[in-house]
């Protein structure tokens, strides 16, 4: 602990008397208490008369060095580091959008071919489809035309058969009517007469008749 304050006598009467203080065995000077109580209002002036630190002059070259050198990180770091990696950005962005339209012009393009690749078959379809009913239709009228010759050709045989055969009949029945009416003759002369005639008679009389 320390040991009771003693004053001791000043050389300047006018000065007040040093306060010392003996502690452990030695002795050392306290400021007294209106000297501690002017030193801190002047520091207090001191800070208080100039108002920021930052704005006085004598500071100014520090805050130039760091303001540089803070500015010099800023500009490596922007440069070297940000604004690579903002452009790789931007350059991957734009290249993506332009593979993007590239790929929609080229499918685009692609459904266009596809559109006129289908165009072109179902027009070469309907083409197809008209030769191929132009050609059926062809086929059945010769076919009816064929079978409607072969008919008729059928029909002229049957009617040419038919013909001879009437012509037949009709010659057998005129062959008989001639019997027939020689016969009737020979009747009516033996009738008539009472005396028979020959065959030839009768049919000499039937043919001059006729």
């Amino acid at each position: 602990m320390a040991a009771p304050i003693a004053s001791a006598a000043s050389q300047d009467p006018t000065q007040p008397a040093p306060t010392v203080a003996v502690q452990n065995g030695e002795v050392a000077p306290v400021a007294a208490p209106e000297a501690t109580h002017q030193a801190e209002v002047a520091h207090g002036d001191a800070h208080g008369s100039g108002g920021l630190p930052q704005l006085e002059m004598q500071h100014w070259a520090g805050q130039i060095v760091w303001l540089l050198l803070i500015f010099v990180v800023l500009y490596i770091l922007l440069s070297k580091v940000f604004l690579p990696r903002l452009r790789a950005v931007r350059d991957e962005r734009a290249g993506t959008i332009a593979s993007a339209v590239d790929a929609a012009r080229q499918v685009q393009a692609e459904a266009s071919a596809q559109a006129e690749e289908a165009k072109a078959e179902v027009a070469k379809a309907r083409a197809d489809a008209r030769a191929t009913a132009a050609a059926a239709k062809a086929r059945v009228t010769q076919d009816a035309a064929a079978r409607q010759a072969a008919e008729e050709s059928v029909v002229n045989a049957r009617i040419a058969e038919a013909e001879t055969a009437i012509g037949k009949t009709r010659d057998a029945a005129m062959a008989n009517v001639s019997t027939i009416a020689s016969d009737t003759a020979r009747a009516m002369v033996e009738r008539l007469t009472g005396k028979a005639a020959t065959a030839a008679e009768a049919d000499a009389a039937v043919k001059g008749a006729a």
